[in-house]
């Protein structure tokens, strides 16, 4: 009764509905009775393999198995069985599309052309995959590598996917120059070229790779960091003119911070770093260097740029050099604390007190000029000694 039990089962072929969604079901039976009804759906293909070979295939629909109908099962009736079995492992390959299956990974430390570090890149994205040649796909991969279960197919075909974007991505980085932070600009290209590259090494399985999306190339978020510092280093020092410039605004800035965050807890060391510096931007104020590498002194009085010989200024006609020291003994004295200061200074050398100028000295007295009403002298006379009194005045008429 057992044994007539099996037969009955045997008459009836299908793939259960359980493995509706695998890529690959192998009939658990390798003795299929004669005359069995075999039911292969619209999307998949019946496989008949034996000896390591592929024997037949067998389209969708419904078929007899019997060997006068289908020539190639001739070859694998069981002797033993008085020609009522036939000795065969049978597989159900589905042909329609197996979309959004995950790929992901590290690729590879590449060396990132505008900075010269090397970062970690990672890639992430879905594959859709379908089977194109299942006689291809038993005999090579089933049969070879003996992966039968969906999870086995689609990693090996992640690994394949993987193994491609770790050769040609790295590939055009290196020939081409791709900046990492700049990358995701070129997906589309290393798309194409990935399903491109990946097909061509697994067309001899049967297998191929439809579509990628989500495609998404990365760096590590520590690689990312670092790479947007130095850019943003880079940037800033072709602003400021000059490397040593950035690193005194950024030295400034520091300081500035600390100050406002309590000035008093800036160590001596930190503060004389940014006292210094600010030294060297006001220098660099005063004297900057022209496109030929010449120094030039700007005027404090309409900001032209001067060549570092000119005196004056050639737009306002400002003095550029430091003015003449002041005569010696000619000062002023601070009112507040006494201290002589040259005559030309506004402010007090010791204590800052404002400095009044110093008063012009009287002129020489010259000889007055007769009045009015003293007649001239006469001509031939002789001017009257010193010391002696004057004419009397003359008599009017009587």
């Amino acid at each position: 009764m057992g044994l007539f039990g099996n037969e009955v089962r045997r008459e009836f072929i299908a793939r259960p509905d359980a493995a509706k969604g695998q890529i690959l079901y192998k009939w658990p039976d390798t003795n299929i009775r004669k005359l069995s009804q075999l039911t292969v759906e619209q999307d998949e293909q019946a496989v008949f393999f034996r000896d390591g070979q592929v024997q037949g295939t067998i389209s969708p629909g419904r078929s007899t198995l019997d060997s006068s109908e289908i020539p190639f099962l001739g070859k694998l009736v069981d002797a033993a069985s008085g020609g009522n079995l036939f000795k065969t492992e049978l597989y159900f390959v589905s042909t329609r599309e197996f979309p959004d299956l995950p790929f992901g990974g590290s690729i590879d430390n590449v060396v990132d052309p505008d900075t010269g570090l090397a970062v970690g890149l990672r890639v992430f994205g879905e594959y859709s995959m379908k089977i194109v040649e299942p006689q291809s796909l038993i005999l090579n991969l089933v049969g070879t590598q003996n992966l039968q279960t969906n999870d086995e197919i689609t990693n090996w075909m992640r690994e394949q996917l993987l193994k491609t974007l770790r050769t040609d991505v790295v590939s055009n980085i290196v020939q081409s120059g791709w900046a990492i932070l700049g990358i995701a600009s070129h997906t589309e290209e290393i798309e194409s070229t990935t399903i491109d590259k990946v097909q061509a090494n697994v067309n001899t399985y049967g297998c191929q790779i439809v579509r990628l999306g989500n495609f998404t190339i990365s760096i590590k978020e520590e690689d990312e960091a670092t790479l947007k510092g130095l850019r943003k280093d880079v940037a800033y020092t072709k602003l400021a003119g000059g490397f040593q410039q950035y690193a005194a605004g950024e030295a400034l800035l520091g300081v500035g911070e600390g100050a406002s965050q309590g000035g008093g807890a800036l160590p001596p060391a930190l503060l004389g770093v940014g006292l210094g510096m600010g030294q060297q931007v006001a220098g660099a104020a005063g004297q900057q260097m022209a496109a030929g590498g010449a120094i030039q002194v700007r005027c404090g009085n309409c900001n032209t740029l001067n060549p570092e010989s000119a005196k004056f200024c050639s737009s306002c006609g400002q003095a550029l050099a430091a003015p003449a020291p002041a005569p010696t003994g000619a000062t002023v004295k601070c009112p507040e604390c006494g201290t002589e200061n040259a005559a030309n200074a506004k402010f007090c050398a010791n204590c800052g007190h404002a400095l009044e100028p110093a008063p012009a000295a009287a002129p020489a007295a010259s000889p007055s000029a007769p009045s009015a009403s003293e007649p001239p002298p006469e001509a031939g006379a002789a001017p009257p000694e010193a010391g002696a009194p004057p004419p009397p005045a003359p008599e009017g008429p009587s």
